[in-house]
């Protein structure tokens, strides 16, 4: 007669086995979250950088363009540099209501650090509109007024230091002020000064997450001809 044999009881997992499993599936959880934490990292700062180049790119874009649009009045200054704000004369934007306006650019401190900013003044036709908004461009980059009555400003990118250039006689030289052109038969009502031929921007880029750096930018006048760099 054979005897039946009793079925083994299911052999559960001892103490150390468990504690074993636990400390692999903690330190799998550790590096998949390291690995998520790098790639959220990443992604942060291309984002910041992509924002930063889509900034210098407009900045850039309306920096050419206030300057491509540089004009003269009779007796006015269509450019003018102080070591501290650049103040230019230019076309206005609307090509069916043709006027002038004075864009203003200078560096202001600000929450985040400073930044290079643009001011711009409303519409106008003439001479003496011309210097009352000269004047204001002017209070407005010594931490003045200005922004009210159409007159706006734009705080731009961080910048921590910018220089100017002209380019006169064939060579770059540091801008300062321009000499006087004195009125001729020939141009009885010309302007005070007059366009330098080209104009050289550098500036300072702070470090950052985005973009930091020199850049250089030059700018040609357009009847002078040659590549824009």
């Amino acid at each position: 007669m054979k005897t039946k044999r009793k079925a083994k009881a299911p052999r559960g997992f001892t103490l150390i086995e468990l504690l074993v499993a636990i400390s692999v599936m903690a330190l799998l959880s550790l590096v998949s979250w390291r690995g998520l934490d790098s790639m959220s990292r990443a992604t942060t700062q291309n984002q910041q950088r992509a924002d930063a180049i889509l900034t210098l790119q407009a900045t850039l874009a309306q920096w050419g363009a206030d300057l491509d649009a540089v004009t003269s009045i009779a007796q006015t200054r269509p450019i003018d540099w102080d070591g501290n704000v650049l103040r230019l004369t230019r076309r206005g934007s609307d090509p069916m209501a043709p006027s002038m306006q004075v864009v203003a650019w200078t560096l202001r401190a600000s929450a985040e650090g400073p930044r290079w900013q643009r001011w711009q003044s409303q519409a106008f036709t003439t001479r003496g509109e011309w210097q009352q908004a000269w004047n204001l461009a002017a209070s407005w980059a010594q931490g003045g007024g200005g922004t009210q009555g159409g007159y706006n400003d734009v705080a731009l990118m961080p910048t921590s230091g910018w220089q100017l250039y002209y380019f006169r006689d064939n060579t770059w030289t540091p801008a300062s002020s321009l000499p006087t052109t004195p009125a001729t038969p020939a141009n009885p009502a010309g302007p005070i000064v007059n366009m330098p031929d080209g104009v050289r921007l550098v500036i300072s880029l702070p470090p950052g997450d985005g973009l930091s750096g020199t850049l250089t930018r030059d700018w040609v006048k357009p009847i002078v001809g040659g590549a824009r760099s």
